[in-house]
């Protein structure tokens, strides 16, 4: 077996595994390790195991810090979004080799692995645990998009009246939005990051990159010449379409609901484009209560629970830093 590190992953063997693997997402290609490695204020990480001169399992995601010197200090993460790219015939043996790697070259980087499951991963979950990883579940939700009539026929009752009213009353798609439009569009969902995330937001940066390297979908909502909400998806050819940030101007007009549309255009583009399955990328923890878990199922997707694997490099900082992040989220005002 081998070790393979970033850019000395075979480009051909990554792209054939991603559409081999029945846990490929977008997130772990080889564009995605691209697109992560351009951006400044992130650090791309990518390790892969090869073995018999066949590539088996690829791990790629950044380390991501926040806010102020002592911020950074406590929130310095290696993120894993989708959950690792792994051949559906990887052996124990083969991913026990890709963890170890993956952790050896993160010990110092981030006080923790966190890896955010959108497929089934348990039948190596056991192999996970044996490699240091703890389970914390997580659920999301899969719409069925194989036709625009699956898909409307699943939208709650409810949901379906705010979308057609909401086109009936002159909210529209956006075909080809411009730079400036997504810029109105990144100040909406930033003033929702500000006052009910209150989790941080990418820079602009992050968006700007995507719109000019082609890398995502923009469905932006427009009411009378102005952006009033949208989503921004990522596509994975012939598998899924992902909704990876959605915002709204809910108040300024009784009838237009930009959050509900935009998601209606995200998985009608995904019925009319080979996209069989539309992927929400999270609905919150069990148990909890989670107003956008309540959102998200009124588009009728399947409910499941995949989970996500997190390893702490430093057990003592990791648990220093959820407590200071908890009580600055919850404690200190803007």
């Amino acid at each position: 077996m081998r070790i393979l590190d970033g850019n000395h992953i075979d480009c051909k063997a990554w792209t054939d595994l991603v559409k081999e693997s029945s846990v490929a997402t977008w997130f772990q290609t080889r564009e995605a390790f691209e697109f992560y490695d351009s951006l400044s204020f992130m650090e791309a990480f990518a390790v892969a195991v090869e073995s018999g001169g066949t590539l088996k399992g690829v791990v790629a995601g950044y380390v991501q810090k926040d806010g102020r010197k002592l911020e950074q200090f406590f929130s310095r993460r290696a993120i894993v979004f989708g959950g690792p790219l792994l051949a559906d015939d990887i052996t124990d043996e083969e991913l026990k080799v890709l963890l170890c790697a993956l952790k050896e070259k993160l010990k110092r980087k981030a006080i923790f692995i966190e890896t955010r499951n959108f497929n089934d991963y348990s039948c190596w979950k056991e192999v996970f645990v044996q490699c240091g990883f703890s389970y914390e579940p997580h659920l999301n939700f899969h719409v069925n998009t194989e036709t625009i009539e699956i898909a409307q026929a699943n939208i709650g009752k409810h949901r379906w009246r705010y979308i057609r009213v909401s086109m009936r009353d002159g909210a529209r798609l956006v075909e080809t939005p411009t730079m400036e439009q997504v810029e109105k569009f990144y100040g909406i969902l930033a003033e929702l990051y500000k006052t009910k995330v209150k989790t941080p937001l990418f820079p602009m940066e992050f968006f700007k990159k995507l719109f000019e390297q082609g890398s995502a979908k923009f469905f932006l909502v427009e009411y009378e010449g102005e952006i009033v909400g949208g989503t921004v998806c990522m596509c994975l050819e012939g598998k899924s379409l992902y909704e990876w940030m959605k915002c709204g101007n809910e108040h300024f007009h009784k009838n237009i609901r930009p959050s509900s549309l935009a998601t209606w255009l995200g998985m009608q583009y995904a019925a009319e484009n080979g996209y069989p399955r539309y992927d929400f990328m999270g609905a919150g923890k069990p148990n909890e209560a989670y107003g956008v878990r309540d959102f998200k199922a009124e588009f009728g997707g399947q409910l499941v629970e995949h989970g996500r694997f997190v390893y702490a490099c430093n057990p003592f900082l990791y648990f220093a830093g959820k407590k200071y992040i908890y009580v600055k989220k919850h404690w200190v005002k803007n």
